[in-house]
């Protein structure tokens, strides 16, 4: 009668594992436990999502597709393995700092004084550029033209505005005689902003360098704090902060490996 009873059970047992299996694709079974996890997942990200039955076969059809994906060997691919290097990448810093990362918090007195440093900017420019795959010698002879021109603007009694209209090779900023509106660090080449703060207003700078060419650069303007970009003002003070939490990490992170820089060639890079 025991063993009958045990028989009976064992058979139960199967019964309802095989009750579990809600498609078969390939080898892969796909349960009824990783159906409602994924269609949880599903349901709290999406406002209407597609009723069960239309999900499954949603799902059916990833598996189709990554089981394909395997057979043409894509899971080898340099580009697949790459971006699967990213993820993971993510997924480190997601389970180390991501939480961390969640609970800043930034004030309006921070961002104040963030803005106070980095208020956002109005100029007007001149611009002689050079093309990104352009030789140093072509550099060379778009300095020496900045240089000559940034001579003749010291001295001219023209507007600036004029003298953009004659020189400037930015066709956009020149319908708008150079200038480029209130712009702020962030949206400014590094150099371009740092050049501008120094400047008094109606003062203008020497050339410039950045990645578009050289700048002959004229502050007109500063935007008051009560007019600024401040949401944009928060992101940076919330982005400098999450950059403390990155960098402390990896600053512990990389004592656990060998590190190796070829500085004669790290120097070579632009």
């Amino acid at each position: 009668m025991l063993k009958v009873l045990v028989c009976v059970m064992l058979g139960m047992a199967g019964y309802t594992a095989q009750a579990q299996v809600l498609a078969t694709v390939g080898k892969k079974k796909i349960t009824k436990q990783h159906f409602d996890k994924k269609y949880a997942e599903l349901r709290k990200n999406v406002f209407n999502p597609p009723p069960p039955q239309l999900f499954l076969e949603d799902l059916i059809k990833f598996e189709v597709g990554v089981q394909e994906a395997r057979r043409q060997k894509l899971d080898k691919d340099p580009i697949v393995l790459d971006r699967f290097e990213q993820e993971l990448y993510k997924a480190l810093l997601e389970k180390e700092i991501g939480g961390k990362i969640q609970k800043i918090n930034v004030t309006e007195g921070e961002v104040q004084k963030y803005y106070k440093k980095n208020p956002e900017l109005k100029t007007s420019h001149i611009l002689i550029q050079f093309k990104p795959d352009s030789t140093e010698k072509e550099i060379a002879i778009a300095k020496k033209r900045a240089n000559e021109i940034y001579a003749e603007v010291k001295k001219s009694k023209r507007k600036f505005s004029d003298l953009v209209k004659l020189y400037s090779d930015d066709n956009i900023s020149k319908r708008n005689r150079g200038d480029i509106g209130f712009q702020s660090s962030i949206t400014l080449a590094p150099t371009y902003y740092s050049a501008a703060k120094k400047l008094k207003i109606g003062q203008i700078s020497k050339p410039i360098r950045t990645r578009f060419g050289f700048h002959i650069i004229k502050l007109t303007g500063i935007q008051k704090y009560k007019n600024a970009n401040k949401r944009q003002a928060k992101a940076a003070v919330f982005d400098s902060k999450r950059k403390v939490y990155f960098n402390n990490y990896f600053k512990k992170l990389k004592k656990k490996y060998s590190i190796k820089t070829n500085k004669k060639e790290v120097k070579k890079l632009k």
